[in-house]
């Protein structure tokens, strides 16, 4: 029980979620921005393919497509989608729509025959351990936090306190604009953060508390 106190004063927040909170959006992983690149493409194979596709999906049912076509071109489209398991609806701002069959996990998203792979909007990958965490509401036995955020999404974080207890979880994550929102066994957390460098400040809308880490490079 110690254990999960230690975890629980730092991530825990109110069982009462607002509406529009994040973690309430139904289908987390396709959030975010994802990319396919067509390197066996030539020009003189075929004058209307394309190099690279863009898609971004936001959690207020937003989208936005970005096409680069074999002369430099970039096409763009944007609107708003809905889906459920195996349906995702495009409704462009023109009046356009389509349905595209698709299948989906945390990294890579296949739409229409197309193997789309998520990628970072911003360099928070890396192994980032705490320098100092503060709030009334931390736990006063946490000690050191480190957190393992890997490109692929997948993500670790160690709690350690005063006597060398330690909680671990590990998981899924994705981002929004300043949101970090861990997804694991046990539940899920939304965090808020600033990025600068090799510096990454943690902190949460629900309750006080800021943890402030460091990128340790190899």
């Amino acid at each position: 029980m110690k254990l999960m106190l230690l975890i629980f004063s730092l991530f825990s927040f109110s069982a009462h979620l607002k509406a529009q909170d994040i973690t309430q959006f139904d289908f987390p992983f396709l959030l975010g921005d994802w990319y396919w690149f067509n390197p066996a493409l030539s020009e003189t194979e075929d004058k209307n393919g394309y190099r690279a596709i863009s898609l971004r999906f936001s959690s207020d049912y937003r989208f936005s497509l970005k096409m680069l076509d074999v002369n430099g071109h970039i096409h763009e489209t944007r609107g708003s989608y809905d889906l459920d398991e195996t349906t995702l609806l495009l409704l462009d701002d023109s009046g356009d729509t389509q349905y595209q069959s698709y299948s989906l996990n945390h990294h890579q998203l296949m739409l229409k025959g197309t193997r789309f792979t998520k990628m970072l909007s911003q360099d928070i990958s890396g192994a980032w351990y705490s320098e100092f965490i503060s709030g009334k509401d931390v736990d006063e036995r946490v000690n050191e936090m480190v957190l393992m955020l890997r490109p692929d999404f997948l993500f670790l974080v160690r709690i350690t306190g005063t006597e060398g207890q330690s909680v671990t979880h590990q998981g899924i994550y994705f981002l929004e604009n300043n949101h970090l929102v861990l997804l694991y066994r046990e539940g899920q957390e939304d965090t808020l953060f600033e990025l600068d460098e090799n510096k990454l400040v943690l902190s949460n809308a629900h309750f006080d508390m800021e943890a402030v880490l460091r990128r340790r490079l190899e």
